[in-house]
Formats: C-alpha cells, sequence, structure tokens
C-alpha cells in the first residue's frame, strides 16, 4: 500500500537536501539539485493551490 506524502515530507526532504549542500559546496549534486527543482515546484504549487 502507497504512503501519502505531505508538505511537510517535502519541505524535510528539501531542508535535509539544501543542508547537504552547504555541508559540501565543493561537490557538484547533479541528481540531488534536480530533486531540490522537483520539490520547489512541488511546494510552489501547493502554496498557490491553498
Amino acid at each position: 500500500m502507497p504512503v501519502e506524502t505531505t508538505h511537510a515530507d517535502r519541505e524535510r526532504e528539501l531542508a535535509a537536501l539544501l543542508d547537504l549542500f552547504a555541508r559540501q559546496p565543493e561537490r557538484e549534486w547533479p541528481e540531488e539539485r534536480r530533486r531540490v527543482a522537483v520539490l520547489q515546484r512541488m511546494l510552489a504549487a501547493e502554496q498557490a493551490a491553498a
């Protein structure tokens, strides 16, 4: 059975990724940066719908 992902889950994931970038700025993190872009779009869409 699929587990529902909440707004708070997305915010936590985004915060964790941004913290990762801050702790290791010398790395490029291409896949993680794409995920950040997706999360930001999802969160913005949720806020616009509210």
